[in-house]
């Protein structure tokens, strides 16, 4: 009985420990239950009785900021402003005729404008804001703000705008932003984009230059905003974000008062200048003019505006600097002579008789000096510019020699720079002729490549690359980006261009004497600052064939004739001569002869480019410092930090 009794009582104990366990479990699973009951009926009371009344959570897209870029130092060429707006989200709206004409008696909403917005709407997902309005007031934006309980799915937007602060300066190079277009994303540069940020409606993308070359860097990425909406959309409260990530800073090699010395030197003319450095070949300055303001187009050019631009024969929208293409002139003289000296063809006291004109196949082929040059060598004839010695020397080295040699020294090449519709050039040869003219090669073609006429062309870029590859001996490269966030883009080590240094020693001689010898064709744009002397070569680029009848009757001089009908001139150069540092090329369309229209400018350009500002008058010839001296108190008041400065207070 004692032993039955034992085991009673230690089931009892089991029992009333399992009971204690069981009824502990389940009052902590009550007690929990309460405090989420509590949680919910007392601490989120507001954000479920909002839900409650048709309240949602809307996740938006955070646009970013768009990289900034600056010049070589540092000087910023942009900003972005605040850009004050009204954007509609379609389903959130009834009536949309309705709230469309309240907000127009807001704000000053025009025809055009509500049409575009309701085209931008049809075409959009109805979950996506439309901007309606933009560039409003304060006043405005603050009105819009007070009155969007009555206007269902409409919101106050405020959103960042590109301005460019040197506009006219970096035109061409910076390009501009503006609205998305269906052309964009079907056919265009973004049709592989799958960036969500590019389905908003008007959301700014780069449409030409550095902007939409360095698209994907400058634009940055979306963050996202998580949003309680209630029934008319209107925000009730943010419940989270997710930052959105600001587009890379971007410097260029362009030297921001440089770049401003050549627009403004250029822009009396239908003309382009490139500046490299030869060293690193940075791209010290790129001028295109006429330029124009590309802040227009991120504010939206008015049809009066875009018709001047695209009527104006000299064609300010163009980057005449990579996407113009000429017949090179004689500026293509050192590419045929090295072409000869690298071949054999020719030694360097070797004369050739020029009487004025040489006769082939019963064919003049004229000198630009009727009456001849005479017994003419390899230095007197780029001295002097001989054509006569050019054509006898391209017909004994043949057009496959002359090609491969212009190939090396930059023709025919589309560089990689970021910039719009970089031109590859032409320099044709005997395949090509038959593959795209369907014709063979004759002497006659040699004979007008050689002096770099015929169906050779090349971009100013080019030319200055040619230049400062002679000058180098190396296979310099141009380069337009100095960094990408801080972090520097590394300068190459440039290859020999496996040239003889003696022939190269022969054509500068040739390019010294003809700025700087009294019967050079550029000796009137000489620099008098031994230091900085410069070694060139002047070019005149035919656009019409003149006939026999006129050269009998007298050449019409450029100056009779029509604007558009008038010889191109160019120039290339390199200075100082001794120890070379930078390469320039200028073309100017129509301009005439080279050494009268290209060559003063390039002189003014190098002075500047070397003295890092204004030159003393006595770098210049004496019987020209009058009229340098007020075209440089002229030239002050387009200082770009005077220009940015005012940018900053506008």
């Amino acid at each position: 009985m004692t032993l039955i009794a034992g085991q009673a009582d230690d089931s009892s104990r089991t029992i009333t420990r399992r009971g204690l366990i069981l009824g502990a479990a389940q009052l902590g699973f009550v007690g929990l239950l309460g405090l989420r009951i509590r949680h919910m009926q007392i601490e989120q009371v507001e954000e479920f009785r909002l839900l409650a009344d048709e309240n949602r959570i809307d996740i938006r897209l955070v646009q970013p900021a768009r990289g900034l870029v600056f010049d070589r130092n540092g000087v910023p060429l942009v900003k972005n402003e605040q850009n004050y707006g009204i954007v509609l989200i379609r389903a959130d709206v009834d009536d949309l005729e309705s709230v469309l004409s309240r907000i127009a008696r807001i704000v000053d909403l025009t025809p055009e404008e509500t049409e575009r917005a309701l085209r931008e709407i049809s075409k959009s997902n109805p979950s996506i804001p439309v901007t309606v309005a933009d560039r409003l007031t304060w006043d405005e934006f603050a009105e819009v703000a007070a009155n969007s309980p009555a206007l269902p799915g409409v919101r106050p937007d405020v959103t960042l705008s590109r301005s460019y602060l040197l506009d006219l300066d970096f035109a061409h190079v910076l390009g501009y932003v503006g609205p998305v277009s269906d052309y964009d994303m079907t056919k265009g540069y973004l049709s592989n984009d799958s960036d969500p940020l590019l389905q908003i409606p008007r959301f700014q993308v780069g449409k030409t230059g550095v902007e939409a070359r360095m698209e994907r860097l400058l634009r940055g990425r979306a963050g996202l905003r998580r949003e309680e909406v209630n029934a008319t959309g209107r925000v009730m409260r943010q419940l989270g974000e997710q930052a959105s990530q600001p587009g890379a800073e971007v410097q260029l090699t362009v030297d921001s008062k440089l770049q401003n010395y050549v627009q403004v030197r250029l822009e009396e003319e239908s003309a382009s200048a490139v500046v490299m450095d030869i060293g690193s070949g940075d791209i010290l300055a790129l001028g295109s003019a006429p330029s124009f303001d590309p802040n227009k187009f991120v504010r939206g050019i008015s049809v009066a505006d875009w018709n001047a631009l695209t009527t104006n024969e000299f064609r300010p929208l163009a980057n005449k600097a990579v996407q113009g293409v000429y017949p090179p002139g004689s500026t293509f003289k050192m590419v045929t002579a090295l072409a000869a000296l690298h071949e054999g063809a020719i030694t360097p006291s070797q004369e050739v008789r020029c009487n004025g004109y040489t006769e082939v196949s019963g064919r003049r082929f004229h000198c630009w000096l009727g009456h001849g040059h005479g017994d003419t060598d390899l230095l007197s004839s780029l001295t002097e510019s001989c054509d006569v010695y050019y054509y006898d020397i391209s017909a004994r080295v043949g057009i496959e020699k002359i090609a491969s040699m212009a190939r090396r020294l930059g023709f025919g090449q589309r560089f990689d720079v970021p910039l719009s519709a970089v031109h590859q050039g032409l320099m044709p040869d005997r395949s090509w002729k038959l593959r795209n003219r369907r014709a063979d090669w004759v002497v006659g073609d040699t004979l007008n490549a050689g002096i770099g006429q015929g169906f050779v062309l090349s971009s100013p870029l080019q030319l200055a690359v040619m230049t400062a590859r002679l000058a180098s001996g190396k296979s310099v490269t141009p380069r337009l980006i100095k960094s990408i966030d801080g972090r520097e883009e590394p300068v190459p080590e440039w290859e020999d261009l496996g040239l003889d240094p003696a022939h190269l020693q022969l054509v500068r001689e040739g390019m010294i004497d003809v700025v700087n010898s009294r019967k050079g064709t550029a000796y009137g744009s000489r620099i008098l600052n031994e230091e900085m002397r410069m070694a060139g070569k002047t070019g005149t680029s035919q656009i019409r064939s003149i006939t026999e009848a006129e050269r009998k009757n007298g050449i019409i001089s450029n100056e009779d004739l029509p604007w558009d009908r008038r010889d191109h001139a160019l120039f290339v150069c390199y200075a100082p001569h001794d120890v070379p540092k930078i390469a320039c090329s200028v073309v100017v369309e129509h301009g005439g002869g080279g050494s009268l229209a290209a060559a003063p400018i390039a002189r003014d350009i190098v002075l500047q480019a070397l003295y890092g500002g204004t030159p003393p008058l006595s770098a210049y010839p004496e019987n020209q410092r009058g009229t340098i001296e007020t075209r440089q108190r002229e030239l002050k008041l387009r200082d770009p930090a005077i220009l940015t400065q005012r940018r900053s207070r506008a």
